[in-house]
């Protein structure tokens, strides 16, 4: 082993501590994001610009330290590798640079199209406005008092408490929400 260290160069050496250990860190970023624990593990670089709030929220940190060791990740490994290829030293370093800027936005591309695919799990009640639902609980006549209803609303199936202003209204009644009234109590009628 001690051979193997001692017949590389300074550059080699310098690039072999680098990608073991940004490997390691690499690796223990990743276990803690699949185990969420990374959501404010982040360290990103102030920029100065007055016009960005310290509140605002942007998928896109350049000057981050995830970036940071991506980029030595992808630089470091890619120098050993093309060390053993190539003579020229200017274009190892070259290549690596490209290679270390590759892994960056690859990595910032996959997280940021990860985070458009969260979901906001809030349910808005003014969309069941419209919308066709089953009665669940029998609702009285004439709103009399309130049943409750299962209705589909943004590709969740809910139970709302419902009142209606005609007939009674039975358990597999199909029926349509007119309006939302206090208190999320929607107002329905029976379709025909």
């Amino acid at each position: 082993m001690e051979t193997w260290w001692s017949s590389m160069d300074i550059m080699l050496q310098i690039a072999w501590v680098i990608a073991l250990i940004t490997s390691l860190i690499f690796v223990i970023q990743m276990i803690m994001t699949f185990i969420g624990m990374d959501s404010n593990a982040d360290f990103s670089v102030d920029m100065g610009d007055p016009s960005i709030s310290e509140t605002t929220s942007t998928p896109f940190q350049l000057f981050t330290f995830r970036n940071f060791i991506n980029f030595f990740l992808g630089f470091s490994w890619s120098y050993i590798v093309f060390s053993g290829m190539l003579q020229s030293q200017f274009w190892i370093i070259f290549i690596s640079v490209l290679i270390g800027l590759f892994v960056v936005a690859g990595v910032m591309f996959i997280f940021v199209a990860l985070s458009k695919m969260e979901e906001n799990g809030n349910i808005s009640i003014s969309q069941a406005v419209g919308l066709t639902a089953s009665v669940y609980i029998p609702i009285p006549a004439h709103k009399e008092g309130k049943g409750k209803i299962q209705i589909s609303v943004q590709n969740s199936v809910r139970e709302y408490d419902a009142m209606t202003e005609g007939e009674a209204l039975k358990t597999g009644n199909i029926v349509k929400v007119l309006s939302v009234l206090e208190g999320n109590l929607l107002l329905v009628e029976k379709i025909n």
